[in-house]
């Protein structure tokens, strides 16, 4: 009989066990589904995009006065189809992450690569592309090379928050850095009026700036290569997981490569931008 009740008396407080596992499993399930920012979009019918319009080919203002570059096509499609309008935030670089943790973005959309830091507070999505990140600097610096540019006589010029500032200390340790707001440009800009003798920039930008800079040249070979990923909130799974379906979709019917292509692989845009 002993035995018995014990046995009843384990029943009972493993029923409880049980009950409270269903009941935290629900308080969280309640907790994601109040926080699900996909429902919030629909919602609003709103998606609200957080993107660096200093940075061409990726996001930039063309010479018709219209956003223009590979990040807005993509977030243009995505809004399209889920059947809402779409709002576009503009941030300098460093800009970006706080904007989307503040919850003023949904995401950010930009050529941005994941790191172990940013991993702390942001979820990226699966890289939609792969980029070399190059140097480059005038035509007339003693520079053949991006090893030539690794000495402690010069200084490297960066974007402001970018992960290219830890590439510089890990594979050009020797030289000087400076770090500037304003994108791309305002680093061509250091080179040109001798504040630094090179810059760092993935190398779809690098070709468009040498464009713009007659003067400037890319140098020989990849400091590195780099995924390049979107952002979201650490807690909004639905959202991650949305746009990686949407990568897959995209790459599945070709627009994802078309746009590739059309604005990663050379500077034929300029055409019509």
């Amino acid at each position: 009989m002993k035995g018995l009740i014990m046995s009843r008396s384990r029943v009972k407080g493993f029923g409880w066990l049980f009950l409270l596992f269903l009941s935290g499993n629900f308080l969280v399930s309640n907790a994601y589904a109040e926080t699900d920012v996909i429902k919030d979009i629909l919602k609003r019918g709103e998606l609200r995009v957080a993107v660096q319009s200093q940075g061409p080919p990726m996001s930039f203002i063309d010479k018709k006065g219209q956003r223009a570059g590979f990040v807005i096509d993509v977030i243009s499609m995505m809004a399209q189809d889920m059947s809402v309008e779409l709002k576009i935030l503009d941030y300098d670089w460093k800009g970006l992450i706080p904007a989307v943790l503040s919850k003023k973005a949904d995401f950010l959309a930009a050529d941005m690569t994941p790191t172990p830091k940013r991993a702390l507070v942001l979820n990226f999505t699966d890289p939609y592309t792969f980029v070399d990140i190059v140097l480059y600097s005038k035509t007339s610096a003693p520079f053949k090379k991006w090893q030539d540019a690794c000495d402690k006589k010069f200084t490297i010029g960066v974007v402001q928050g970018s992960s290219n500032v830890g590439v510089l200390r890990k594979k050009c340790g020797a030289a000087k850095i400076k770090e500037f707001s304003g994108g791309a440009a305002a680093v061509a800009v250091a080179i040109n009026t001798k504040r630094v003798d090179a810059g760092i920039t993935v190398r779809n930008e690098a070709e468009s700036t040498v464009e713009d800079f007659a003067n400037l040249h890319i140098l020989a070979g990849a400091i590195t290569r780099d995924p390049l990923c979107f952002a979201t909130r650490s807690n909004e799974w639905h959202l991650l997981q949305w746009m990686n379906n949407y990568f897959t979709f995209i790459r599945a019917d070709g627009r994802l490569d078309r746009l590739i292509d059309y604005w990663m692989s050379g500077t034929s845009w300029k055409q019509d931008h």
